[in-house]
């Protein structure tokens, strides 16, 4: 899949809102667990907030002039975190996640460390960890 990389801009978080949504749901109705939000409003709330935050580098995914994904790095300390992560359920396992975890570890170059957390459920997200 040709995908690009590039910075949010504050006309993706209701996209990219939706995409969190159905990304976790989708793991979630997959795995049988509840969801992590219970609407789209509340994945497009955690957007903006990451996207309002100067401390979070944000990060999206787009193929064909239509968004597909994004991932956040927080940098409130010298400890860097990544995520949430998501990409578009239609396109995943397509090697856009790696691209969106690679521009948040390329950016965190230079950090004391970097923390990656995940649902111990999702495996298939796990090989996004050893870039």
């Amino acid at each position: 899949m040709t995908a690009s990389i590039r910075s949010m801009n504050e006309e993706d978080v209701e996209t990219c809102g939706q995409i969190c949504f159905e990304a976790f749901k989708g793991i979630a109705d997959k795995h049988n667990y509840r969801w992590d939000f219970s609407t789209p409003e509340q994945a497009t709330q955690l957007m903006l907030s990451m996207f309002s935050s100067p401390e979070v580098f944000n990060v999206v995914a787009e193929s064909g002039g239509r968004l597909i994904g994004s991932n956040h790095l927080s940098e409130y300390n010298e400890i860097r975190a990544v995520g949430p992560i998501t990409v578009d359920p239609a396109v995943q396992a397509k090697g856009v996640g790696r691209m969106l975890m690679q521009a948040v570890i390329d950016r965190a170059q230079g950090a004391r460390g970097i923390r990656l957390v995940q649902d111990a459920f999702n495996t298939a997200s796990l090989s996004l960890y050893s870039c």
